[in-house]
């Protein structure tokens, strides 16, 4: 299974790179090769300052080794023997309209236990009802083909409560699924696999849909201010962060996920009736997105224009 994981997940990072240099249609993946001391290695692609895409990265893993007794302890499994491989990618677009995304694919093993995890999330600024309802409908679809194994109810309430910044009891974003621990079985790997395969189609339409539309400073300025809580969720709570840093990872690559540009604002407050202010009265609120009847805040999402 392990050879397999690492197979799959090498040809899916060359795939989702290839997909998000064409939607940004201007910038290009730099890759890094690194080798982990305590064994393994990875491969980092970053791309910055691109026609779309500010700042993003598409990483691959296969890392091995030996846990520390007292973060094995915090693992399934036994011993501390481990092995872990997969693909995790985040990406930060320049404009407020453009949601950042981020995604995971993972295999691990601990002793004789292992299992898969992984997820995708959005986190918009200025939210679209129609780009919420599509993120949540591509993931749906994939675990409705792989009832047997997945539960999209589950894996969407997993994932509101996953990435919940608890210090300030506030959403990330507006969530997808999330999972973890799944036993390593062939229906498992089955549908990773194919929850892998519709990243770029949870994604991309979304993309197209917003990159042309003109923005003001003062959405900008929203955006870098939000992004901050981006920071506090993956330098607080991140899985997969601590789990790299716990085992030796390469700190660039797993830093990569943190946006280029941040505002950090003493006791900030956007205007009240905004649509800057319903970004966490209305769509920071764990919602079924796919029910009969979403009603829209006071704000229209479609008043932009495209340039």
């Amino acid at each position: 299974m392990h050879t397999r994981a690492v197979a799959f997940f090498r040809e899916l990072q060359d795939r989702i790179c290839d997909g998000l240099a064409r939607a940004d249609g201007g910038g290009a993946f730099r890759e890094d090769t690194w080798d982990r001391p305590g064994g393994g290695g990875g491969r980092s692609r970053v791309i910055e300052n691109g026609t779309v895409i500010e700042k993003g990265g598409v990483n691959f893993s296969e890392v091995f080794g030996e846990f520390s007794p007292e973060f094995a302890k915090s693992m399934p499994g036994d011993g501390t023997r481990f092995s872990a491989t997969g693909v995790s990618l985040v990406i930060h677009p320049r404009s407020p309209f453009v949601p950042t995304v981020h995604a995971n694919f993972r295999y691990l093993t601990h002793g004789s236990k292992s299992w898969f995890g992984g997820g995708a999330d959005l986190t918009p600024y200025y939210p679209f009802k129609e780009d919420v309802i599509h993120f949540h409908q591509t993931w749906k679809n994939v675990c409705v083909k792989h009832s047997d194994i997945a539960n999209y109810s589950i894996m969407k309430k997993d994932c509101d409560e996953y990435f919940h910044l608890k210090h300030r009891n506030e959403a990330r974003g507006v969530g997808g699924i999330f999972f973890d621990y799944m036993d390593a079985t062939e229906k498992a790997f089955a549908f990773v696999r194919a929850a892998a395969d519709a990243f770029l189609a949870s994604y991309v339409p979304i993309v197209e849909r917003r990159k042309a539309l003109t923005y003001t400073p003062e959405q900008r300025f929203f955006q870098e201010y939000r992004r901050g809580r981006y920071v506090e969720f993956n330098l607080v709570y991140d899985r997969g962060t601590l789990f790299g840093l716990k085992t030796d990872g390469r700190t660039e690559s797993i830093l990569m996920s943190l946006p280029p540009v941040v505002r950090y604002i003493y006791d900030y407050h956007p205007a009240q009736g905004s649509r800057e202010a319903e970004l966490t009265e209305y769509w920071l609120k764990p919602r079924d997105w796919l029910g009969a009847e979403i009603e829209l805040p006071r704000h229209s999402d479609t008043e932009q224009k495209t340039t």
